[in-house]
C-alpha cells in the first residue's frame, strides 16, 4: 500500500501519521528512524534535514541520519548489517528525497516496504528499510545530480517539516505496546 500527499495539503502532517498507523499494524517494537541523504546538495537533503528536526524537537527514539552525522546512500551496504546487530527485530522507517515526473515534484510518498538511496542518480545499492517515506524533490533527469543541486530549499525544509512532525506525532511506545500486549 502506497500514500501520496502533497507538501502544500494542510493535511499532510495528519496524511503521513494515519499512513504510518496503518503501516505499522504489523510492528512488534519501536522502529528505528533511518534518514538518508547529504547536505552536499540541497536536493539530497531531506533525510538528514528530517533527523536534524527529529534531534531538536526532543525525539527520543533510535535515530540516524542528521545534517552533523549524514547516512549516505554510500553507507546503505552497512547500514543494513548495523540495524540487524545494533536494533535486532526492529522494524525501520526509513526516509529519503527522490527524482519523479514533474507533476510529482513536492509529494511525500509513504509506502510498506524497502526503498533504495540512490536510485535517482542512477547508483545500484540496497534495498533499506521496512516503511519508506520518500519526498519528490525535483523531476527526472539524465543529469539527476545537477537537478538535485538546483532543488528549493524552501521545498526541502517544508516536506522536512511536515515529515518531522508526523513522526513525532507517531506514538512508538504506545504501538509497541499494543502489540506486546495483544
Amino acid at each position: 500500500m502506497e500514500y501520496s500527499f502533497h507538501f502544500y495539503n494542510g493535511m499532510v502532517e495528519t496524511g503521513i501519521l494515519t499512513a504510518l498507523n496503518a503501516l505499522a499494524q504489523n510492528f512488534k517494537s519501536a522502529p528505528v528512524v533511518l534518514c538518508i541523504g547529504s547536505d552536499l546538495a540541497i536536493g539530497d537533503s531531506l533525510g538528514p534535514i528530517v533527523g536534524t528536526m527529529l534531534k531538536r524537537k526532543g525525539f527520543c527514539g533510535s535515530l540516524y541520519g542528521t545534517l552533523k552525522n549524514p547516512v549516505t546512500a554510500k553507507e546503505v551496504k552497512y547500514i543494513n548489517d548495523f540495524l540487524r546487530k545494533t536494533h535486532p527485530n526492529a522494524p525501520v522507517i526509513a526516509i529519503d528525497a527522490a527524482v519523479g515526473d514533474d507533476s510529482d515534484i513536492g509529494l511525500i510518498k509513504v509506502a510498506g516496504g524497502a526503498l533504495k538511496p540512490g536510485s535517482g542518480a542512477n547508483k545500484r545499492l540496497g534495498k533499506v528499510g521496512d516503511v519508506s517515506i520518500l519526498g519528490i524533490v525535483a523531476g527526472k533527469s539524465t543529469f539527476s545530480y545537477s537537478v538535485l543541486n538546483l532543488t528549493r530549499l524552501n521545498l526541502v525544509y517544508a516536506m522536512a517539516e511536515a515529515i518531522s512532525d508526523a513522526i513525532l506525532s507517531f506514538s512508538f511506545e504506545e504501538t509497541w505496546q499494543i502489540k506486546k500486549d495483544a
